[in-house]
């Protein structure tokens, strides 16, 4: 195993058409500089020395990516590729079907589980030429912001390895990191795709509930009415170009939005005529000084670009996570665990079972208050955003902890629940169901990231995209690799 205390962001690592954007990637094909071939070879060759030292591959394709690979390369040699993402790698977190493939959900249950069907999101992606390498690590059914599960061990940093990935798609964001390939597909239900984005310094997005379909795939699911399926990657421009792929209607979900395809402009401009509301702390969240700092400088870059930078106030205090989340979040995962006897449910990790305990010992009456109380926070955001076109927070208010824990207990001097009290900024933006990213923004002195949160009105991932283009083109950190990388 490399030195878990070795962070020097110019050593990018030998596999250097795996750690390449996808854009990049489409250019090559069709400039035939390499083949889907020679990238899918390299690609494999950095998981598997990714998750030797990582632990971030639960089950791999390898055999089928080879396969899919060859297929596209005869593809682009005719003239005739097909897709938009055609012999392009991507990783699946193992909360999505694929069929065929065993999907876990980071359970000792469903250890032998194999579904018979995609889920939506593979289908689209398999039509768009895409190439699936593997399946990626969560903790059980994503309940928590690690990859850590009882089935698949701890899933670590490659930026300093004895710390965390975050998650729950940490597998997903950790080998995007590390160069295995550009793009991850990932879930969010508290923070999955942004915490983990944070901590591994890439960038992802969690769009508008119901603008990706999530169906079909776990039944009950774990945090029904608060889970997003969305894309990571290393680059702006292959967010865009992955969200627009996997954005569409499917009637399997019944949350599932109706909407014409969607187009995202990832080209850099000025912000002039934005109004974007800043908020460091949600005025009550606890933060780390190093996570502030970082944030305040970002928050100078988007003024510089042209934005108008506004304070403001959303009104969330420390009983939102007490009288709307954990009643709602934790009743669904008890409901998603519902069947599972006292045997099967002690295979699973005791923070697990105590938040399955926790969900069921709310009432019905409980989980509508909370509804109720949702809906009052939904309409905060809606006045919100009378005012201003987007908001900026810090994506989480630490930089990523010690590997195989479940959180922090304490921020800045600060006592925060070890759970989700040390995520402040990202579960309320579920609960609202609107569409946010974390953008890299910056490192700790221990040369660890710092994610910038970005959200913006219901189905206004355009914005986000329009905000994080501008800033990445002001602070660039697609040259920026972990000291590990294979």
């Amino acid at each position: 195993m490399a030195d878990v205390d070795s962070a020097d962001p110019a050593d990018t690592g030998r596999f250097e058409l795996a750690a390449l954007p996808a854009t990049e990637l489409l250019s090559g094909y069709a400039d035939g500089r390499f083949t889907p071939v020679d990238v899918v070879e390299d690609v494999i060759a950095a998981l598997e020395a990714t998750d030797a030292a990582c632990n971030v591959v639960v089950t791999d394709m390898y055999d089928s990516a080879r396969a899919d690979a060859e297929r596209a390369s005869a593809e682009w040699a005719s003239g005739n590729p097909r897709g938009r993402l055609a012999g392009v790698p991507v990783t699946i977190k193992d909360l999505l079907f694929v069929a065929g493939v065993p999907a876990h959900a980071g359970s000792p249950v469903l250890a032998d589980f194999v579904p018979t069907e995609d889920s939506a999101v593979v289908s689209m992606l398999k039509d768009a030429g895409a190439v699936l390498t593997c399946k990626t690590t969560t903790c059980e059914s994503g309940y928590k912001l690690t990859a850590d599960s009882p089935l698949s061990g701890v899933t670590r940093n490659p930026w300093k390895l004895d710390r965390t990935s975050g998650g729950s798609s940490g597998g997903a964001t950790a080998a995007v990191a590390a160069g295995c390939g550009p793009l991850a597909i990932g879930t969010d239900a508290v923070g999955s795709i942004r915490v983990p984005s944070s901590f591994c310094g890439v960038f992802g997005i969690k769009p508008t509930f119901g603008l990706v379909p999530r169906a079909p795939s776990f039944f009950p699911p774990s945090w029904g009415s608060l889970a997003h399926t969305g894309p990571i990657g290393w680059t702006v421009a292959d967010v865009a170009l992955l969200l627009e792929v996997i954005a569409g209607y499917d009637r399997r979900d019944a949350v599932s939005l109706p909407l014409a395809p969607r187009r995202f402009d990832a080209a850099p401009a000025p912000l002039d005529g934005l109004r974007i509301g800043v908020s460091p702390d949600f005025g009550h969240a606890a933060v780390a000084p190093a996570v502030r700092q970082a944030f305040d400088a970002a928050v100078d870059a988007l003024s510089d670009a042209g934005a108008e930078m506004v304070p403001v106030e959303v009104g969330i205090g420390n009983e939102t996570l007490e009288k709307i989340l954990q009643p709602i979040g934790f009743t669904e995962q008890a409901t998603a665990a519902m069947g599972r006897d006292e045997e099967e449910l002690a295979r699973s990790d005791l923070d697990f079972r105590t938040v399955v305990d926790a969900g069921k010992r709310f009432r019905g009456t409980d989980y509508m208050e909370a509804t109720h109380r949702r809906a009052q926070l939904r309409g905060r955001f809606l006045a919100l955003f009378g005012t201003v076109d987007a908001l900026v927070t810090p994506t989480v208010a630490v930089t990523a902890f010690e590997a195989g824990t479940i959180g922090v207990e304490e921020i800045d001097g600060v006592s925060v629940d070890r759970h989700l009290g040390w995520s402040p900024f990202s579960w309320p933006i579920n609960l609202a169901g609107l569409p946010a990213a974390s953008v890299p923004c910056g490192f700790d002195r221990d040369g660890l990231p710092i994610g910038l949160q970005v959200v913006a009105p219901w189905l206004e991932e355009a914005c986000i995209f329009r905000i994080a283009a501008a800033f990445e083109a002001a602070r660039p950190w697609a040259h920026q690799r972990p000291g590990f990388c294979p």
